[in-house]
């Protein structure tokens, strides 16, 4: 597994140095969201209380990488690994603002080092290594320490015989590392081949809104079972993108969920509230797994 200590492009801290800010309670103006399924006005505590599902349309409003994460293990069991891993600035990159700054800002707005949320758990008794992004950390973009979170999720789940779940909500690789992010399209399908070749475990890509980039051209579209929630965008380059670049009117519904399922590139769009059970259904149906006396997950903890 990828412990050595990290090269340039990242670093692993002792403790994670970014304190939460604290934030004033919401404004009036954000107690309310607009519905873009049904342009029904909604009371946001109470759509966040419905796993950020509009009651009205089925809306599948994009939601916090934590709750969903939570939403699907079994309560207590997760067991966070690699958080205090750092990304670093290695091409002093400066667009509107120096990466650098940028990153520091996010992160104490989010309480995050970077994007990937990463650990042991259980879902419905079954253990498994799983991951999310979490895309209010820069769009959820996959830099080099993502990259390696992801690798060190695979190898893990490797080493202790478990299947692999990974939750993308992403715009892609992150620009501000240039050639260090398109690295990890290789290493991460390099590892996700290990656990596969070697290991014979089983890897489950749940694709989110929105999945486009450099992820889904690596990982995301690469799992044995690749599930979707409603509606959700996904796809390399935005439909825009690619409608200005050939000249072409692109079909109805073009690189929604639905879309790639007609077209077989996906095997499965779930709406959030069945997505607990239809991953064990789907964890049972490939095989049966036993829990590893090493790295078990019990409580929660991190390393």
């Amino acid at each position: 597994m990828s412990n050595e200590p990290g090269p340039r492009w990242y670093e692993q801290v002792p403790s994670n140095p970014v304190q939460s800010e604290p934030r004033p309670g919401p404004a009036v103006k954000d107690l309310w969201v607009r519905c873009p399924g049904c342009s029904q006005i909604l009371y946001r505590p109470a759509l966040v209380e419905q796993m950020a599902v509009c009651p009205h349309c089925g809306h599948h409003h994009r939601w916090d990488a934590q709750a969903r994460l939570h939403a699907l293990i079994d309560p207590e069991s997760f067991v966070r690994h690699d958080q205090h891993v750092a990304p670093l600035d290695p091409l002093k990159f400066v667009d509107a603002r120096p990466y650098g700054a940028r990153l520091v800002a996010t992160q104490r707005a989010q309480g995050e080092l970077d994007a990937y949320i990463a650990g042991s758990a259980t879902i419905l008794g079954i253990p498994v290594e799983i991951g999310t992004f979490n895309f209010r950390f820069m769009g959820g973009s996959m830099g080099s320490v993502v990259g390696e979170l992801i690798t060190r999720q695979f190898e893990r789940a490797a080493t202790l015989k478990r299947p692999a779940i990974v939750i993308s909500q992403s715009g892609g690789a992150r620009m501000q590392e240039g050639i260090l992010s398109l690295m990890q399209m290789a290493k991460t399908c390099a590892a996700l081949g290990r656990l596969r070749d070697d290991a014979g475990m089983p890897y489950i890509s749940l694709l989110t809104d929105p999945t486009t980039g450099g992820v889904a051209a690596s990982f995301a579209m690469l799992g044995d079972v690749i599930l979707a929630e409603p509606h959700a965008l996904i796809g390399f380059a935005g439909p825009r993108v690619i409608a200005q670049t050939i000249g072409q009117e692109l079909p109805e519904g073009f690189q929604t969920s639905e879309y790639l399922l007609a077209h077989g590139m996906v095997d499965q769009i779930v709406p959030r509230g069945e997505m607990r059970e239809t991953l064990a259904r789907i964890l049972r149906l490939l095989g049966p797994s036993t829990p590893s006396t090493s790295g078990e997950a019990g409580g929660v903890a991190s390393r």
